[in-house]
């Protein structure tokens, strides 16, 4: 029967002759959440499914500990616990013969849970220099660390860590600023910002406790402590 004498008969036996051709089975395999950011040693649930009615077999593999929580014959929930590093999770289904994979990468951070800063001097005269020093411990992945430098609300610098080694550590960056005669406040702050969004995660924020910069006018006989502000040096 030629291609075009299909097209008179009713869909099914349609579908029957002119497309018996491709035995194939088509199918697909998911897996949710799609990317997943996991603080150090903690837990999350993943779901494995697919498209195929009657899958053969199922599974996940992966080198974490990994519980089987519930299943369906489409679909899989597994609770991997103890998770220390980044791996990958590889789900896959067989449907007909056939096998398919579906990976997960999982990215394992430590937040930057203390952060710290230092100006050194604390009290300096006016026109003079002074050093503002931020250390945030143990932080992964570096690399998806911004530290800030604040004074009020006003950014004074930024600190990227971009090509960092992958593991734990602690970040630090300084500015170097001069006491000027200008009005404003004086109280100083560092904020770390660790962005997970490319990870599968959320952005997380912490913030030091404020540091106030006291100016005096060495040319004063009376040592008065002046409002200033500063200069970036």
């Amino acid at each position: 029967m030629s291609s075009f004498g299909c097209w008179g008969l009713p869909t099914a036996l349609l579908t029957l002759l002119c497309c018996s051709g491709s035995s194939e089975v088509t199918f697909e395999v998911y897996v949710w959440p799609e990317r997943l950011a996991v603080e150090a040693i903690g837990s999350r649930k993943v779901n494995c499914s697919t498209s195929c009615v009657k899958p053969e077999s199922g599974g996940l593999e992966t080198f974490l500990s990994k519980h089987l929580v519930d299943q369906q014959p489409q679909w899989q929930q597994y609770l991997i616990s103890n998770i220390s590093q980044d791996a990958e999770l590889i789900c896959y289904f067989s449907c007909a013969g056939k096998t398919l994979t579906k990976s997960l990468n999982i990215s394992v951070y430590q937040p930057p849970k203390q952060v710290t800063l230092k100006l050194q001097p604390t009290r300096v005269a006016l026109g003079t220099s002074f050093t503002i020093e931020c250390r945030v411990a143990a932080v992964e992945p570096l690399e998806s660390l911004t530290l800030t430098l604040l004074r009020g609300q006003e950014t004074l610098h930024n600190q990227t860590f971009v090509g960092a080694a992958p593991a734990p550590q602690e970040a630090a960056t300084t500015f170097i600023s001069m006491a000027q005669r200008e009005g404003g406040p004086l109280n100083f702050s560092c904020q770390a910002e660790l962005d997970l969004r490319s990870r599968g995660g959320d952005i997380i924020r912490s913030v030091s406790e404020p540091q106030v910069l006291q100016v005096y006018d060495a040319t004063l006989k009376a040592d008065t402590t002046l409002h200033s502000s500063w200069q970036a040096g």
